[in-house]
């Protein structure tokens, strides 16, 4: 049984359609095309083949900034914000062959043909030739990426029912991975407890094998392979999971298998859990970005070094705009954005000393609310083995 009701369903489709033309409406936009299959299912929960569409974009889909939508090369029919279907014009080299410009032009021709009036269009990631071709039409082509990242910001009472479901089935899998964890299996052995506990779930795929033990645990970003867990190694993982309905769990636990914990390995743990402490303490509606970073979490100068990619981001059908980096590598140029509620972010933390032996990664969810925020993760941390040791 999935988290929504039909009733809850129809809401939530018609929530995300209407944030979409929204933004459109806002931005004097005649209409956008879209192909990213996170956007697709964000816009009218199209679903077909998501990860063979990520690199070979065979169905896209027309936006209008009023009315109902027209899918191009869905397999499906019934989706609800679609009023008519189409063949795709094939715009890719294995859909279209290497040299598919005519192709490209037919689809100009249909887009302006679509716009009406209005000659300000916003396409996603297309080949360069749509856009030259929309242009040399006397259209004005924007990207409709940002459009749709801001609609997403913003969680409805289903979708948010929806990320609560996907938590849940991922901290059923990791359970599973903790009752299952013993020296002599492989990480990618545990690692699929976590896939098939997900799928069978009726979840949909994981973004990275974000699974490492022992010396792999430092530095971060190494992915599962056959390397056996010993006794005494720490396990760290990123579910990444995109699960039920298309919604992110994005949870990070570190687990000792086996043995008693070492110095090291309780004072990276302590570091990074004091880290997720006191990052929640500044989450609340009006924050901007910039103070987000800048009040972060002052890192021990040993972790500085090989400090996450971000200390917080936002999270919705997947990781979502925004993404707040540490204040060292704040980018130049504009990133701006506040808090508000309903949106769902992400506190990250990873603590591995450059040239050390161990890492630690932990990671919570939490809700922004009119007062503060929320936490959505529930899953316990090794406090009783890991930090109390450290106090000592």
């Amino acid at each position: 049984m999935g988290p929504l009701s039909d009733s809850e369903y129809e809401t939530l489709c018609a929530y995300r359609y209407a944030r979409i033309q929204a933004q459109l409406q806002a931005n004097g936009v005649a209409g956008c095309l879209i192909n990213n299959p996170v956007n697709l299912r964000y816009g009218l929960d199209f679903a077909e083949y998501a990860l063979f569409q990520s690199h070979i974009p065979t169905a896209y889909a027309w936006i209008p900034a009023q009315g109902p939508a027209i899918l191009f090369g869905a397999s499906q029919r019934g989706y609800r914000q679609v009023g008519d279907y189409r063949r795709s014009e094939f715009v890719t080299p294995f859909d279209g062959g290497l040299d598919y410009r005519e192709n490209t032009k037919r689809l100009a021709r249909t887009l302006l043909a679509l716009m009406g009036s209005e000659r300000r269009v916003a396409i996603e990631r297309f080949g360069p030739d749509l856009a030259l071709g929309l242009q040399a039409m006397g259209c004005s082509v924007v990207d409709a990426e940002p459009l749709i990242e801001r609609a997403k910001m913003i969680k409805s009472a289903e979708e948010i029912q929806c990320i609560r479901h996907s938590i849940w089935v991922a901290e059923g899998a990791m359970k599973r991975m903790q009752q299952a964890l013993h020296p002599g299996m492989t990480e990618v052995e545990l690692l699929s407890i976590l896939h098939q506990h997900n799928i069978a779930q009726g979840g949909d795929w994981c973004d990275g094998k974000m699974l490492c033990s022992g010396p792999r645990t430092n530095p971060w970003l190494q992915e599962a392979t056959q390397r056996v867990i010993q006794s005494g190694d720490l396990v760290a993982f990123d579910t990444d999971m995109i699960g039920p309905m298309g919604y992110l769990a994005d949870i990070s636990r570190t687990w000792l298998c086996d043995g008693v914990p070492t110095d090291e390995q309780c004072h990276a743990y302590q570091h990074a859990w004091q880290e997720i402490q006191h990052n929640r303490s500044l989450l609340r509606p009006g924050v901007d970005l910039l103070s987000l970073s800048q009040n972060a979490y002052a890192r021990d100068p040993i972790y500085r070094e090989q400090r996450y990619v971000c200390a917080f981001h936002g999270c919705g059908l997947c990781d979502e705009f925004p993404k707040v980096y540490y204040p060292e590598d704040w980018p130049m140029g504009d990133y701006h954005g506040v808090l508000e509620p309903n949106m769902v972010i992400s506190v990250e933390s990873y603590s591995g000393a450059q040239g050390g032996g161990h890492g630690v990664k932990l990671e919570d969810m939490f809700l922004i609310t009119a007062n503060g925020a929320e936490q959505m993760t529930c899953f316990q941390y090794e406090a009783d083995l890991m930090i109390e040791k450290a106090d000592v």
